[in-house]
């Protein structure tokens, strides 16, 4: 069985507490629909980056700096929610693993199509 670590834990409940509090506290008109997709947190417990990804890439940057302007709000919320002997400062930033897996699905395609190509050739 595995175990995890605390700050994993830490981590997770801090990911679906501030998905909740995107969801139903932070009532800002320009900020659309998004997902928190995960939470790293320093072994110190003082710091967590929050990863986002918006369904509306296009709408990336202005996301962003909506998170960055209601960080307090959200801060002294999830202060509220969690008791940890201090809230962690949190950082908004974009995560890019969707962007990335696609990236490294097209290298695998075309690998296989010139490992395809290749056959093809020396059957010839």
């Amino acid at each position: 069985m595995q175990s995890f670590k605390r700050t994993d834990r830490i981590a997770e409940l801090i990911r679906e507490e501030i998905s909740l509090i995107l969801r139903s506290d932070v009532k800002d008109p320009r900020l659309g629909m998004l997902s928190v997709t995960r939470v790293k947190i320093t072994p110190d417990l003082r710091h967590a980056h929050i990863y986002i990804s918006p369904f509306k890439k296009e709408e990336v940057v202005e996301t962003l700096n909506c998170l960055n302007h209601a960080r307090g709000f959200i801060q002294r919320r999830l202060g509220d929610r969690i008791k940890l002997r201090y809230t962690p400062i949190i950082e908004f930033h974009e995560d890019d693993s969707i962007k990335y897996g696609a990236h490294i699905m097209e290298l695998l395609e075309n690998l296989k199509k010139h490992k395809t190509d290749v056959e093809d050739e020396s059957d010839s």
